[in-house]
């Protein structure tokens, strides 16, 4: 089998042990806010319009959303732990239009709707900026757009054979490393108004402090433990019960995102799978002018097992992606985020593509969970007699998605049938994970085949094409 850029260059051990060295095992996002509201505890019962169950970008949107439209409903956010600490917290910040996780799982999944759901998802990104700009959420939002880059020379003519126009441009050799300066690079194509960075802690306690403002009740450290209907017609709603309270919700909307669903038809919908991240500290103007870098754009490589990173607003370099690890039994444990093992690969290949940032060192080193679902992209219903309404399997892409989500679920519980309710991806349903032992072993399975392909020219054995066949399927 034939390797990969990132196996034939490889740093100084030295190089990379300097720079792991004292780094903070710690989202640097979340270290990065300023002091913020903290959120009561749910300590008795209440009747409400809406129950929001999850507070991080999709209960926040939904809970936003749902008091625009309708300032006089009585709202409220039930959260476990703190607002935004769980993906919301540990992302990229890259907040993309795709709804679908790109046009080819799009197209592949919803051939007919893929031109209205690619124009949808650039709307909905403009909706979020200019919703950024019209409410002063302070995020660090940059409409930067975004590269995807060949670092092997099959992945040239992947982008060779991309359409392009005054937004979608093909970069050649000479072309990308005039933008960013790799000896990795061989080719990009520069999405210039398909992704949008922001800071995703600040993003997720500004749409808390806005919906605040609006009127909603936030309660923080409050677990939901189970759905409860008996007793209670459709339009008397669901109790949703806490240690601390319960709440008598006309209407609910699930945004649990990758934790174990409240729906027991939804428990083998999604799989966690981590996802691992390195910060680096601040570059000097030295250090910037060695990678150029000046337009600021998110970057990815083409791999399978591919590689996502951006600057931050103080210049720092967030380098994540590569690795990608189920744990056997769908748990979300705090111990599966230090792992040793994958910050050093993450920081060989860091420098392996940027050799000249030789010396710079690693602040904080980070891990979450991913709700991946086989389908890549969210997945959406109803149950109870519609009182309630849930979208989950965002596959890493929950950033932009999120916002468009909430609309759903809005749109949804209000019985309004709308253009987004009415669409085959919203309607359907993924086809589900298999209990253990059989999907801790297909996943394995399915990883291994997702490398042998990269490091054998992007060919795909039986086992991928066999997947993409029946649509399902496990992405890095």
């Amino acid at each position: 089998m034939s390797s990969t850029i990132f196996d034939r260059a490889r740093p100084a051990q030295s190089v990379v042990t300097a720079a792991l060295a004292g780094t903070r095992q710690s989202s640097f996002w979340l270290d990065d806010l300023a002091p913020r509201a903290s959120y009561p505890r749910l300590t008795s019962n209440l009747d409400c319009d809406l129950a929001v169950v999850g507070g991080g970008y999709l209960g926040l949107w939904t809970a936003v959303l749902a008091k625009q439209q309708n300032p006089a409903a009585r709202v409220v956010l039930l959260e476990a732990r703190t607002v935004g600490w769980a993906a919301s917290g540990r992302n990229g910040g890259f907040c993309e239009a795709s709804l679908t996780h790109g046009e080819e799982n799009g197209r592949t999944r919803w051939p007919h709707e893929i031109d209205r759901l690619t124009e949808l998802g650039y709307e909905n990104l403009d909706e979020i900026e200019r919703t950024v700009a019209a409410l002063g959420l302070d995020c660090d939002f940059e409409r930067t757009g975004a590269i995807d880059l060949a670092v092997e020379e099959h992945q040239v003519e992947w982008l060779r054979a991309e359409s392009t126009d005054e937004n979608t441009v093909f970069l050649d050799a000479e072309a990308v490393q005039a933008e960013v300066k790799s000896p990795t690079y061989l080719a990009g194509v520069w999405y210039r108004r398909s992704n949008a960075l922001v800071h995703p802690g600040k993003l997720s306690a500004e749409l808390a402090r806005v919906a605040t403002d609006l009127g909603v009740e936030i309660f923080e450290h409050s677990l939901v433990q189970n759905l409860n209907t008996t007793g209670l017609s459709a339009a008397q709603g669901t109790r949703v019960v806490t240690r601390g309270g319960i709440v008598t919700a006309k209407k609910t909307a699930l945004a649990t995102n990758v934790f174990p669903s409240l729906l027991k038809r939804n428990r083998l919908a999604t799989v966690p799978v981590y996802d691992y991240v390195l910060m680096t500290e601040p570059l000097d103007a030295s250090q910037l002018a060695a990678i150029g870098w000046q337009n600021r754009q998110g970057l990815a490589d083409l791999a399978n097992q591919f590689h996502y990173y951006r600057l931050s607003v103080d210049n720092r370099i967030l380098f994540g992606g590569y690795d990608a690890v189920y744990h056997y039994g769908r748990r979300v444990r705090s111990s599966y985020e230090n792992r040793p093992e994958s910050f050093e690969k993450l920081a060989n290949h860091f420098f392996t593509t940027f050799p000249q940032l030789a010396g710079v060192r690693f602040s904080h080193k980070w891990a979450g969970a991913i709700d991946t679902s086989t389908q890549f992209c969210a997945f959406f219903g109803q149950a109870r007699q519609e009182r309630i309404s849930y979208a989950a399997g965002f596959t890493g892409l929950g950033v932009g998605a999120t916002h468009f989500a909430a609309q759903v679920m809005l749109d949804q519980l209000a019985g309004r049938s709308t253009e987004r309710t009415e669409l085959a991806m919203v309607r359907g349903r993924p086809l589900p994970f298999p209990p253990e032992p059989i999907a801790s072993a297909g996943i394995q399975a399915t990883r291994w085949a997702l490398n042998r392909a990269d490091r054998n020219g992007g060919k795909r054995n039986a086992l991928l094409k066999t997947l993409d066949a029946l649509g399902l399927g496990f992405d890095s």
